[in-house]
């Protein structure tokens, strides 16, 4: 995952508005939590799903086995489910939002 200058970004958002820093930061873990709990998680009984949180300034799942569900597992009889990077995607179609989020906000001063 390529970041460069998003470190910059937010650091010259910051010193000139610390207030719009936090509510761009939010608005990325509100929409990513939006995306996971409309479809973008992968769905079988339904409590992956439900499980998406966002925690202070971090978004993700509470059930134990989403490590699983996103990496990939090994089965008992020796075989390999594939991963399904939900989560990974999720992050990746963020990424370019809050960019241009912190871009906007930039310029607003």
């Amino acid at each position: 995952m390529d970041t460069v200058g998003i470190e910059e970004l937010e650091a010259e958002l910051y010193r000139l508005n610390s207030v719009r820093f936090d509510a761009v930061q939010k608005k990325q873990l509100v929409q990513m939590l939006n995306r996971a709990r409309s479809g973008w998680t992968p769905v079988d009984t339904g409590e992956l799903r439900q499980s998406s949180i966002v925690d202070n300034d971090e978004m993700g799942y509470t059930k134990d086995y989403a490590p699983h569900v996103e990496f990939g597992h090994r089965t008992k009889n020796g075989g390999f489910v594939t991963g399904q990077r939900y989560l990974e995607a999720n992050v990746e179609i963020q990424r370019g939002i809050y960019l241009q989020d912190l871009l906007k906000a930039i310029k607003k001063g």
